[in-house]
């Protein structure tokens, strides 16, 4: 129990600022002040939402469902916009719409829209938001058993009104789930709503945070409330989506006919636009930087070893917070899971909390507790371990679930062998439990690491002075509009998150069987 009370602490901090505040949040409400940024949140949240669910459905459903050409590169390719953070998004579609970015400096086209608002956020964030339903979607869409589509198809329903009318009622819970996950990365988004000037409730929060504490505060408080209920609501979708799911031998393919190479076309352009295009943009201006070099001192055009130290910083806690949130859920892990009951559910709904709360809401909460706090817990304020223990109550739910399901793997009888043999419970956990463990553990390690390396929100309010980070590194390249040096820096937090992402995601996703596959073919079998 007393390794879930920090990740209580985001929570805490909203009752007490509310009740200290009251007065001041209620004359906030009653001036509009939040009305504005909350309908904004949900309108971006909810378009976006629908977007990602719509995309990738169809994509989930090309790959899994029809006879579309190299089936199996497009099922690891299209889930890879999930490395871009999105403000180096934000930052890729500036530096190539604005004036004298890509498209005006390099190819002379002018007179090009403002990405800034509404549809430059609703466009980036719907094509780096669509794994979220993608992947959730395309694991049920391959286990759906064939004989109600096969039935459907036998009494003349035409393909779409088969997908449509029997298919995609089985996979609602999936999609469902995924779309929430999007509704709940969008509320909570920051750094492409600032970058794109679009105010949000995670924009006002931070913009009111010093100058009016109490707005602030009643922002966050509406914000955590919304996020809350979307996390409950997702729940529940997963759990029936885990609950229908069944197993097919080799799921129901459809000939694509005519639409075979349009379809090929469709989710090459959505690749195009969602990966290829922003790493695209971020060469042009890292190579430009680096040719034409800067008279400005300290630039890293001129001497990029200086990010060295942003790079070690960026691995170096990251890696940290992985370990620590690991250590800290597994006994919540096993509390859930081991002994299922009110206790552990509640236990695990105080850690999904908060990740549920946006990661600047828990700075913010972190920062009242620390600057509020007498003797030593007042000298955390932006230090290392504050830093980290924001990163594990804010990610440590990514290794919840991995260390929920590796736990569930292993079968109790082997607790109960080792238990008869006369071994105590930290043997049994060091010799049985633990070696059966390690993959899914790790899994969700990496899971936790490789949002860190992302996390905006926390690393500028928390950071020591001087502690810098990709992440900080490549906001305050942006907001000085140098293009050149935030696409450095962005094309190496990208690098490094998409060999973590294959290490530790893709990779352990293949199952040894298929290896052996792969193996005695001599490559990947066909589509």
């Amino acid at each position: 129990m007393a390794a879930a009370i920090p990740f209580a602490a985001p929570v805490v901090y909203r009752v007490v600022r509310n009740a200290a505040d009251l007065g001041e949040a209620w004359a906030a409400v009653g001036e509009g002040r939040l009305v504005g940024p909350a309908l904004r949140s949900l309108l971006l949240a909810t378009s976006v939402a629908l977007a990602s669910a719509v995309i990738g459905t169809a994509a989930a459903w090309a790959v899994a469902r029809t006879d579309l050409p190299l089936r199996r590169a497009w099922a690891l390719i299209l889930p890879l916009p999930l490395v871009i953070p999105s403000f180096i998004g934000a930052f890729a579609l500036i530096a190539a719409f604005s004036p004298g970015g890509l498209l005006e400096e390099a190819l002379g086209i002018s007179g090009l829209p403002e990405v800034r608002g509404f549809w430059g956020a609703f466009t980036l964030l719907t094509l780096l938001s669509y794994p979220y339903v993608y992947l959730p979607a395309l694991a049920r869409l391959r286990s759906l058993p064939r004989p109600l589509e096969e039935s459907a198809r036998l009494l003349g329903r035409r393909p779409l009104r088969a997908f449509i009318e029997v298919v995609v009622p089985q996979a609602r819970g999936a999609i469902t789930a995924g779309a929430l996950l999007a509704f709940l990365y969008v509320i909570s988004d920051f750094g492409a709503v600032q970058l794109l000037r679009y105010d949000t409730l995670t924009r006002a929060i931070y913009a009111n945070r010093l100058l009016d504490p109490a707005v602030s505060v009643a922002l966050s408080l509406v914000l955590g409330v919304i996020a809350l209920a979307v996390v409950a609501v997702e729940r529940r979708a997963a759990r029936v989506g885990l609950r229908d799911a069944g197993r097919s031998e080799r799921p129901l393919l459809v000939p694509l006919g005519r639409w075979r190479w349009p379809t090929t076309g469709a989710l090459g352009a959505l690749v195009g636009v969602a990966l290829l295009a922003p790493a695209a943009v971020l060469s042009y201006w890292a190579v430009e930087g680096l040719v034409r070099g800067s008279d400005r001192p300290n630039a890293v055009v001129n001497d990029p070893a200086r990010l060295v130290d942003p790079v070690v910083n960026t691995v170096t806690v990251s890696v940290i917070a992985a370990l620590v949130a690991v250590v800290i859920v597994l006994p919540i892990a096993y509390a859930s899971v081991r002994r299922p009951g009110p206790l552990g559910e509640g236990l695990a709904g105080v850690v999904i909390g908060g990740f549920a709360l946006p990661g600047l809401v828990t700075a913010l909460a972190l920062v009242f507790w620390t600057l509020n706090a007498p003797g030593p817990m007042g000298a955390l304020y932006q230090t290392l371990p504050l830093l980290i223990g924001a990163y594990v109550i804010h990610h440590a739910a990514l290794a919840l679930g991995s260390a929920q399901s590796a736990l569930a793997g292993v079968p109790p009888r082997l607790e109960d062998a080792a238990r008869a043999l006369g071994s105590g419970r930290l043997r049994r956990l060091v010799t049985v439990e633990l070696p059966l463990m390690i993959p899914g553990l790790a899994a969700g390690a990496g899971l936790v690491l490789l949002s860190t390396m992302k996390e905006l929100p926390a690393t500028l309010l928390l950071s020591p002075p001087g502690f810098s980070t990709l992440a900080t590194k490549i906001w305050s390249s942006a907001e000085d509009a140098l293009f050149e040096e935030a696409a450095i820096a962005s094309l190496l937090l990208i690098a490094i998150s998409a060999v973590l992402t294959w290490l530790l995601v893709v990779r352990p996703s293949v199952t040894p069987r298929e290896r052996a596959r792969r193996g005695e073919a001599g490559g990947p079998p066909p589509g």
